[in-house]
């Protein structure tokens, strides 16, 4: 009992301790150098996002740059349940063509207090409604953060003249974040809950989800297949689906399950193995957020994200994290089509499906609420 009653008054020195060398900052002035605060203690307040292929923090109000979040990562070996129901991260393989910078990070230790235990239930609790809704919550949680900041000048990739990747920097989904908090402690919890109103009367006569079974991959080569031979839409779904490979081929695509919410030094550093291009593509999947044939949709939306990592487009500019959630929430949504499906929506209650839209407005419809879903709900400027 006494060890017990030491440990536990250690553990709340330690939180005092780091709560009194905490700087006050705000989302929006971390964003403007990132790299300044790189490794400091740093207390923000702003609202969590926990959805589809994002778990992060916005601000009160948008910042003016082509990522306006943080995202937000538990200490390893947390074990908490929320964060994003998909995720893609790259790793410098082996055989990596560039330099890998190595970076040591002091450890964080979470303060796993009543507030955390709210915030973690206000997170993972599920939306009510039907229909599919991909990796969709029932609230956004506002908080007091306190943590490490991992900042960095640039992030996601560099690549050399012929296109090859040769430079690897950043955090959470496509290593495109350029700041990340790591969480030490949580408090002023507070929720709001995500309004679906528009949508629930739309998918009401549907099934909250299907009960598909079986390998999603197959799944989704099976989808290409509706459109008839040689159609392009058809093709775009079977490039996605191709990205992770035949059984059993190594062509540097992992797929992973689980929460994908905790740091990973592993994970950051190089790999003992090798890939085609000297590049990993972790892919984490949480199934208790992807019921049903939701996580084939997941298959091909970070298929798609693989496709365009590998294959940018030849003599345009590389494609920015705007433009690589737009083209993956298109091939997501050929996806649904492909299956027969009445409706799909994102998180926020974007609406990018509607069998019952008239024909001559799906694209456009489809292609509105797409960009104001990645705008708006992922706040990524254009």
């Amino acid at each position: 009992m006494k060890r017990l009653l030491a440990l536990t008054f250690s553990c709340a020195l330690s939180c005092v301790a780091l709560h009194a060398q905490a700087v006050d900052t705000t989302v929006c002035d971390i964003l403007k150098d990132p790299q300044s605060f790189n490794g400091k203690t740093v207390r923000i307040k702003g609202t969590v996002v926990a959805d589809f292929d994002q778990f992060a923090i916005k601000g009160a109000a948008g910042c003016g740059h082509t990522i306006n979040c943080i995202w937000l990562s538990y200490p390893e070996g947390t074990k908490a349940k929320s964060g994003p129901a998909a995720v893609l991260q790259l790793q410098a393989a082996h055989n990596f063509a560039g330099t890998v910078k190595v970076s040591e990070r002091a450890p964080v230790q979470l303060d796993k207090s009543k507030d955390f235990k709210q915030f973690e239930s206000l997170l993972t609790a599920s939306r009510r409604g039907s229909g599919m809704c991909l990796g969709c919550t029932r609230n956004q949680v506002s908080a007091t953060f306190v943590g490490r900041l991992d900042g960095v000048e640039q992030a996601g990739v560099k690549r050399d003249a012929a296109g090859k990747i040769v430079a690897i920097d950043g955090f959470g989904n496509l290593n495109q974040y350029p700041a990340r908090l790591v969480l030490a402690s949580v408090s002023d919890v507070s929720a709001q809950e995500i309004d679906f109103s528009k949508i629930d009367p739309i998918t009401q006569s549907e099934v909250t989800a299907d009960t598909a079974s079986g390998d999603p991959v197959a799944q989704a080569h099976k989808f290409a297949t509706a459109f008839g031979p040689g159609n392009p839409l058809g093709a775009q779904i079977e490039k996605a689906a191709a990205a992770f490979g035949k059984a059993g081929e190594d062509n540097g695509v992992n797929i992973g399950f689980g929460a994908a919410d905790e740091t990973s030094p592993k994970a950051e550093a190089q790999s003992t193995k090798d890939s085609p291009d000297g590049v990993l593509y972790n892919c984490t999947f949480n199934m208790n957020r992807l019921p049903g044939s939701s996580l084939s949709r997941a298959i091909v939306h970070i298929g798609q994200h693989i496709v365009d990592l590998r294959n940018p487009p030849q003599g345009a500019d590389q494609p920015g994290p705007f433009e690589l959630e737009y083209q993956a929430g298109l091939a997501t949504v050929l996806s649904a089509v492909a299956n027969g499906q009445k409706t799909l929506t994102l998180p926020g209650g974007y609406m990018i499906w509607n069998a019952s839209w008239s024909p001559a407005d799906r694209e456009k419809l489809a292609g509105d609420n797409l960009k104001s879903y990645v705008s708006v709900e992922e706040s990524f400027g254009r």
